[in-house]
Order: C-alpha cells, then structure tokens, then sequence
C-alpha cells in the first residue's frame, strides 16, 4: 500500500519551512517514527517522522525546496523490503576471484555513512558539507563525534585534502573564500535582532551581585535537593524566582508595546535563552511564577536537551514576556544583551569571579557576578531599570527574601 508522506502541519505564525535534508532515499527501509526529512522554519526545525514500516518508492521534493503544511514530499510503500541487488561492481569482482572478507582493523576505521551519524553530529556534518569518509573517527565502533568534527574543522586545509601537484602560487591568487548561505533559522536570528535594534529604544543598565548566600545556600543543599527532586540545584532557578519578585514589584518591565498600548501581562512566562549548533533559542518556562524551583531546573535542562536535538516546538519558544541570557557559560564578564522582541526587557547574567570587596568597612574576597538589563527606553524608564535591577540584587545576596517574598 502507498502511503503519502506529508509536511506536517505547521503553527499559524509560520508560513512555511525549507526541507534541509533527506536521511532516506529512494528504495532504502524504513521503520516506524524514523526521521525521514528535516523541515527547518524561521525558528525551529521539523523532523518528519515514517508513519509505518516500509520502503521509500518516491521523493517529490528535494532538498531546499520550500514547502507549506499538507504538501506530498514523498511516498513509502508500506511493508516492502529493499531490493538487495547487487552492483555489477561487485559482480564482475565474485566473477575473477572470491571476495576478501575486510579486515577488523579497517572495518572499524570505516567512516558511518550519513543516516549512521547522530543527530547533532549530522547536523554539523550537512551544515559545514562535509564528508564523512573523511573525517577520523575516534567514537566508539568507529563512529564519528562531535569532538571529531571540531578537531576536523580546525585543521589545516591541506591535511584535510588529500596531495594534489604544486603549482606557483604568487601574490593573492593563492587565496580563496568559501561562502555558505545562511540557515533560514540563522537568516531570522539575524532579522530579528535587527529590527529589535531599529524598532527599540534600547538601553542597558548594570549592576553587580555578590552570590556568596546563595553559593552557600546552594552548598548546603545541593545534594538533599538532588536526591529529593531528581535535578541537580544550579543557579537559573534562583535567578528566575529574582526576576519574578522584581517584575511583580515593576510590572512595566513585564510589560510590551503594540501599537499606541502598553500591554501589562498578568502572568509570569519566562524565557532562557539556551545555545545550540544552530544559534540562540529562548524556550519559556510557562507560569513560571507558580513553579518551584525543583520545576524549574527540569524544565530547563528538558527544552535545553530539545532544543540542542532539534526536538523543541514552535509553540515552546513563543509568547515569552521576559527572558533571561547567561553569557557567563562562555565565560564573558559583561555584555548588553539584546531584547528578544516583542517583549520589553531582558536580564543578562555573566562570569562568577572572585573579586576584593567592602563589606562592613572592611576588605573581603566575594564571588561577584555582574548583571545587566536591557531594555526599551519608550515605556521603561531609567529609574524603573536601576530600580528593578537592584530588586534582583537584593533578593539574591538575601535569598531567604525569595521564600518571603519582600
């Protein structure tokens, strides 16, 4: 029976996707929730998964093609199996002499074909159009890691290439440029960022927090929580749980601009930014307000993983009313982060370092971070910025403001 593989249907706010690549060709197996075909939107990309087990008769569409909701991309004819026909190659060699069985050595050190690749390997792989037959695999059964890539990628050109006959090379003819059209969702990242600079009166204030309560509070508790919870207790959740006290004591910072109105939200959805091999993604934490900060570290560390497989959903990274960006993972100490638009503000963390500071008239040592908000000047003021800032200073060196709310 032949079974039509169709784009999925995509949200309302995205008009259509870009198939990337096809893992399946034309007479190859498939079984049941594999990935056929990557469909990448303006903010994530799609896996179009087989509905049943059977083999790939038709592809419609190749890859680069833009595709709306409902739109054939290929058909499987449910049940079959792949023909196994042997390549007249091979053929001909049976015919001289028996085949040699390769040796373990060198069927180890076979590089995986594409569709054997990890996902995130894959990915790095098909952006970069690399192949893999090149690349030295050190993974386990031969396989390719992501490490393997990146030592790849930063070799020299000529040991990547195998020899070829010298010829003089004078002046610039020797050098050369390699130009790689941008992703559809690096291209947005790039659009977005933009016209939040042009639409925007940003402006950024800072500050600095020393964390010393919460590192201690955080040393104490850390190993009871793990258990109890079943989620290690990081930073995030106490930064979130600060930015939900500030923002209920200066709602305009929760606030965004439609038109001539100050729109208010009477909820808390918090986004986090998360890094990935494709760029900045924001996943939000909905009513973020109402969770406990076990909740919060897992939802975190769950759209992270999403968003690092290419599994998070559109509807996962929308309708966020402020975010909150950590630099410091990348080791950065200051920063003005930009507003992820259409909200009004954005909290930018950084590097912890120990740094000598007065406390009490005297000169201590303290883990300091400094913080930063971004935000837009046309309903923001300055004073509510400085003020909203220090709110979260303050509940930090107090954690213990966090559980009384004051």
């Amino acid at each position: 029976m032949a079974i039509e593989i169709k784009v999925p249907q995509l949200p309302e706010s995205v008009a259509d996707a870009t198939l990337v690549t096809w893992h399946k060709q034309v007479g190859q197996s498939v079984t049941r929730d594999e990935n056929l075909a990557d469909l990448e939107t303006d903010k994530v990309v799609l896996e179009v998964p087989a509905p049943v087990n059977g083999v790939l008769k038709e592809l419609r569409i190749t890859a680069g093609t833009s595709v709306t909701s409902g739109q054939v991309l290929a058909v499987l004819e449910e049940g079959a199996a792949a023909a196994a026909a042997p390549a007249p190659a091979a053929k001909l060699a049976a015919s001289v002499a028996p085949a040699a069985a390769p040796a373990p050595a060198a069927a180890k050190a076979a590089a995986p074909a594409n569709d054997k690749l990890a996902p995130s390997v894959r990915r790095m792989v098909e952006e970069k159009q690399l192949d893999p037959a090149k690349i030295p695999a050190t993974g386990k059964d031969g396989r390719i890691t992501k490490g393997d890539v990146v030592e790849y990628l930063d070799k020299p050109a000529a040991a990547k290439a195998p020899a070829a006959p010298s010829a003089p090379v004078s002046g610039a003819a020797g050098r050369q440029d390699q130009r790689v059209p941008m992703t559809r969702l690096r291209a947005r990242i790039a659009q977005r960022l933009l016209e939040a600079q042009q639409t925007q009166a940003q402006l950024t204030t800072f500050n600095e927090v020393d964390l010393k309560a919460v590192m201690d509070l955080r040393a104490k508790y850390k190993d009871v929580f793990e258990k109890k919870h079943g989620v290690k207790l990081g930073f995030m959740s106490f930064f979130v749980k600060a930015a939900i006290e500030a923002l209920k004591k200066f709602p305009v910072v929760n606030a965004s601009v439609e038109g001539s109105d100050i729109v208010y939200h009477e909820y808390y959805d918090i986004g986090v930014a998360v890094s990935t091999e494709k760029g900045l993604m924001v996943p939000v934490l909905r009513d973020a307000d109402l969770q406990s900060m076990a909740d919060i570290e897992k939802n975190i560390g769950l759209y992270a993983t999403k968003a690092r497989e290419g599994k998070i959903t559109i509807d996962e990274l929308t309708g966020g009313t402020f975010s909150i960006t950590n630099g410091g993972t990348f080791g950065s100490l200051l920063s003005t982060p930009i507003v992820n638009m259409p909200q009004s503000a954005i909290l930018g963390m950084h590097a912890t370092k120990e740094r000598p500071v007065v406390v009490n008239g005297e000169i201590v040592v303290r883990p300091m971070m400094y913080v930063a908000m971004s935000y837009d000047h046309r309903i923001i003021d300055g004073r509510e910025a400085v003020q909203f800032l220090v709110a979260i200073k303050d509940a930090l060196e107090d954690p213990a403001r966090l559980l009384l709310s004051v």
